[in-house]
């Protein structure tokens, strides 16, 4: 969106040399970019890296973020393009905020996301507060998601490559915080234009591949974390159906979640069952069959309202989301409380997961309205 007349590419009334950029280099390719290109245009850019891990666990660990070498990737960067680059210890900050809370969340039966935890309470929190002690006018991050100015001020969108999208995950960025910070990647229709972008700056990351996973949880699995930072977590327990009927033996309720089917280890009793329900204080799986686990009533907790007008004593049409990896569905929302609501889907969705996001959407439109995190059926 071109800013209006008599404001630089981020929006303020001034020279790119006299506008100071904070920008949160995560050692990735996208972020990289990001400073290069602010650089390149004249401001006052300074990369930030944030040591959120294990410094010396992750020097060989591929795909992760914010620790060993991706560190050592986003000074590079800065040394080429000629910028101040700074390191800052966030380790306590993120067991804190992120690690913890994953864990137990976890050990509660539920699916968290701590992607979304770390932007909200260390990138868009702490750091955010950093960028303002070094008197930034904005920060500027790679996510790929737009801000636009509306009417009522600066707004979300969904980014313009529907393949990289990260709405899902930035769901919970206050109002506040959406005015001071800048997204320069999300109006790229694909990732192969930032690649090209970092080759023409010469990065060194430009053909690094993307992160994968969670950055604290190795290969995906999660139990064997869990298990480190709650020792006896794999307790074994009983799978049941769902009139209590004792099945079979599991290994621990952390190795389950909400519709899976494979590595039950029940057969011959016809038709396949799922997981439906996780009991963690009983130590119980519950498997049903697969009309079991559809949902149309969601119930949703700490809602973070940014679209406009009171959230309270409002039933409106929307659009959700609640899985990354799927496209909003159209779906009622009726607030209970101040920070609570009731979603209706129009359509019932399969496998919804306490402890996973439920993301608000302007219905036919990009505009990102909100969302909150799924609670568990009563």
């Amino acid at each position: 969106m071109r800013p209006q007349t008599g404001l630089n590419s981020l929006g303020f009334a001034k020279a790119p040399a006299d506008t100071r950029v904070v920008v949160a280099m995560s050692g990735g390719v996208d972020s990289s970019v990001v400073a290069a290109h602010l650089a390149q245009q004249g401001y006052d850019v300074i990369g930030v890296t944030l040591q959120l891990y294990d410094h010396g666990a992750a020097l060989a660990k591929k795909g992760a973020c914010c620790a060993g070498q991706d560190i050592h990737d986003a000074r590079r960067v800065a040394e080429r393009i000629g910028f101040p680059h700074y390191v800052l210890d966030y380790e306590n900050k993120f067991r804190e905020s992120v690690i913890d809370e994953f864990a137990d969340a976890y050990l509660a039966g539920a699916t968290p996301v701590p992607c979304i935890r770390c932007n909200e309470r260390v990138k868009f929190r702490d750091l955010l507060e950093t960028a303002r002690d070094l008197d930034a006018d904005c920060m500027a991050t790679g996510h790929y998601i737009q801000r636009r100015m509306g009417p009522g001020g600066a707004e979300l969108h969904m980014a313009a490559d529907p393949h990289r999208d990260q709405s899902y995950f930035l769901f919970s960025t206050t109002q506040e915080q959406l005015d001071f910070l800048r997204f320069p990647l999300g109006h790229l229709e694909s990732k192969a234009q930032t690649r090209e972008m970092a080759s023409c700056y010469g990065l060194s990351v430009a053909d690094k591949p993307d992160s994968q996973d969670i950055c604290f949880v190795p290969n995906g699995n999660y139990a064997s974390v869990i298990e480190k930072l709650r020792p006896g977590a794999a307790d074994p327990g009983e799978i049941v159906d769902m009139d209590g009927n004792v099945l079979a033996e599991h290994r621990g309720v952390i190795h389950y979640t909400i519709g899976q089917r494979r590595g039950l280890g029940i057969g011959g009793l016809g038709d396949p069952l799922y997981v439906v329900k996780l009991d963690p204080d009983n130590r119980r799986v519950i498997v049903g069959p697969r009309e079991a686990l559809s949902t149309r009533i969601v119930p949703v907790g700490e809602v973070n309202w940014i679209g406009g007008g009171a959230f309270e004593g409002t039933e409106r049409q929307i659009s959700v989301r609640i899985r990354s990896t799927r496209p909003p569905r159209e779906a009622i929302l009726r607030p209970t409380g101040p920070r609570s609501a009731e979603v209706e889907l129009l359509d019932p969705e399969e496998g919804v997961s306490p402890g996973q996001a439920c993301v608000f959407y302007e219905t036919g439109a990009t505009r990102v309205l909100g969302g909150g995190w799924i609670q568990p059926r009563r």
